[in-house]
């Protein structure tokens, strides 16, 4: 499938002993360190156009550093920042590099409190100043802040507007920096707050100082700060006096999972991480819920607390069809069931001809639903087996019985993929040719002429990939069928909350639907959707409908399935081809706690969604489609 970019993962890390207890138990007094780079080395799944890495110094005296950044760009910036991290130590004696007391007073990043960040940019928005975390310098050590996070904001504009209002200048026009703003200036009234009350006490100095940072309210904070954002989010932070803190959006969009014992405390993006870096079972190890907060003080004591009121909950279901990672004991089994829950409609396709029809997966990520649809095929060839013995009466005849009991599910693997294939040519039919080639086949893997061809894959957005690459080669083995099987239903509309689909007039099933409408004189149907998307421009996102189902609404799935066929089969291929999706009621009853499915329902969970949705839809029509 065409690769999707979802932004992005995020690793925190706080230590609950002295470094001196790491050096003792493990050997360095970077243990937090090195958790910190296994965490986000595990997540490298999650972003891989630049990663950055912060740290604070729970001591430090005045005029010494107390938090440090490093971030990179490019697919090998985790290896770049920990080893530019790295480079601090080498001119090291051994007795200095194994002396926690020295690293604490002398050496950068040797602290208490970690965060990690990996980036996928889903906005078009590069550069180093673009990688998290972000920073917010001030004299006093609380009112310090570092910021990343897993998120997409769908009302920057209102949000940009309010905190204008009140006299910031946010120095650019980007959620992150503008979340960074809101954020620290709450955190700002918040020491100002405690700064009055330790005055009122006649405290003086470092009195105040201390008295600040004993007694900081993250959670209100948070509540204050977050109150108004649209979207799907995991937020990150760090103060400059050893706060830790974690925060979810209240609809459980995106995901986030800690764990803590009595050495650390950890929280990121996916659960089997935290399970690999630290060896310990999943049942230990608790999803951070949706609305909540996890909150780690200056000593180390955590707690959850409620920030947000809980919405309707619609966590990301593409991120248990393709972007976690597949290692995750529900994931895996989830991914397994939606290969299952295909086979109906396979069956279907291929005429239930089972003895002469092979099966295969895209690589990669399709590679558990292709198990599990090999186990559901299994079960339904077993079935039939019984039957047909049954059928045989009570003396069956041995060679029948072997003529029966020898039937198989054919399994190859037939599609192999050629990464690197793609980076030489830019442009033109040259292009278009490599891009052919991108994958390639095993050849005989099947009878031609004689076999169909049934191949799965995790989702297909644009169609792209199978358009310039996969059919055409596919289709050099001379099937009698090739069947393409998508474990996600069809992806209909955009996403606007972190992951690169953005652009509805790309989306095959968006254009198959269009193409049916004009097949079927039927551009009446387009033309009242703009004018009802138009006449809502005005209204509050609360009340605002998506119309863009109208364009859907005349047609059944298999209608525009049949269209995308024709729309992606190249000129010249000889064998049939078939494009079979997963019902979104499969979709749902393999993965029953993962609800979020606007982009193949177009039910967004947030009112920002439907407004964006409606401005695609408008650009679209103005700007592509033009009446």
């Amino acid at each position: 499938m065409e690769e999707l970019k979802h932004e992005c993962g995020v690793a925190m890390i706080r230590l609950l002993k002295p470094l001196e207890y790491y050096e003792q138990k493990y050997g360095t007094w970077m243990y937090g360190l090195n958790k910190l780079y296994l965490l986000m080395e595990k997540q490298h799944n999650r972003g891989q156009e630049g990663a950055g890495l912060a740290c604070v110094k729970l001591e430090a005296n005045p005029g010494e550093e107390y938090m440090f950044r490093e971030r990179a760009l490019g697919s090998g910036a985790i290896t770049e920042i920990f080893g530019t991290v790295q480079s601090n130590f080498k001119d090291l004696t051994k007795e200095q590099l194994h002396d926690a007391d020295y690293a604490k007073k002398y050496l950068p990043f040797a602290g208490e409190a970690y965060m990690g960040h990996l980036r996928y940019s889903t906005t078009g928005k590069s550069g180093i100043s673009y990688v998290h975390p972000f920073l917010r310098r001030n004299n006093w050590r609380a009112k310090n802040l570092a910021l990343c996070g897993n998120f997409n904001m769908t009302n920057v504009d209102e949000i940009f507007a309010r905190i204008t209002a009140i006299g910031q200048h946010p120095r650019k026009y980007a959620d992150t920096y503008i979340m960074l703003e809101q954020v620290g200036h709450r955190l700002d009234r918040e020491v100002e707050r405690l700064f009055n009350l330790a005055e009122a006490e006649g405290l003086t100095g470092m009195g105040v100082t201390h008295y600040i940072e004993d007694h900081m309210d993250l959670a209100n904070v948070l509540r204050t700060s977050s109150k108004e954002w649209d979207g799907g989010y995991v937020i990150c932070g760090l103060t400059g006096s050893g706060e830790s803190f974690a925060v979810r959006d209240p609809w459980g969009i995106r995901p986030a999972f800690w764990y803590q014992d009595d050495e650390v405390a950890v929280l990121a993006s996916e659960r089997p991480v935290i399970q690999t870096a630290f060896n310990v079972p999943a049942a230990s190890i608790k999803e951070l819920m949706p609305g909540q907060a996890l909150l780690i003080n200056k000593t180390g004591k955590l707690r959850t607390t409620q920030i947000n009121k809980v919405r309707e909950v619609k966590p990301c279901s593409f991120e248990r069809i393709y972007f976690s990672r597949g290692s995750d004991v529900d994931i895996y089994r989830e991914r397994k069931l939606l290969g299952e829950k295909l086979i109906p409609n396979i069956l279907k396709a291929i005429n239930k001809d089972l003895d002469h029809t092979v099966f295969s997966f895209i690589p990669n990520t399709a590679e558990v639903a292709f198990y599990g649809m090999l186990q559901g095929l299994d079960d339904y060839l077993n079935e039939e087996k019984m039957q047909q013995i049954a059928s045989l009466g009570h003396s069956p005849n041995l060679e029948e019985l072997e003529q029966i009991l020898s039937r198989r599910i054919r399994s190859e693997k037939v599609a192999i993929k050629d990464i690197k294939l793609r980076t030489f040519i830019a442009e033109g039919n040259s292009r278009n040719d490599l891009a052919a080639h991108v994958y390639d086949i095993t050849y005989g893997s099947l009878v031609p002429g004689v076999d169909n061809l049934v191949i799965i894959d995790d989702s297909i957005v644009r169609g792209t990939t199978l358009k310039q690459s996969i059919i055409g080669i596919l289709d050099r083995l001379s099937p009698k069928k090739i069947v393409i099987v998508s474990s996600s239903p069809q992806v209909r509309y955009p996403d606007y909350y972190g992951i690169d689909m953005a652009k509805m007039s790309e989306f095959i099933a968006f254009k198959a639907a269009i193409e049916l409408l004009k097949d079927r004189d039927m551009k009446d149907v387009i033309a009242a959707a703009y004018r009802k998307s138009k006449d809502q421009i005005g209204l509050p996102k609360e009340q605002m409908v998506n119309y863009v189902k109208d364009i859907y609404a005349p047609f059944t799935d298999e209608e525009i399935s049949v269209k995308m066929v024709e729309l992606l089969t190249p000129a010249g291929t000889k064998a049939k081809v078939e494009i079979v999706y997963q019902p979104l009621e499969g979709l749902h009853e393999a993965c029953p706690n993962h609800r979020g499915d606007w982009y193949f329902s177009g039910d967004y969970p947030t009112p920002g969604g439907v407004k964006m949705l409606n401005n695609a839809f408008i650009d679209y029509i103005e700007q592509v489609y033009q009446f």
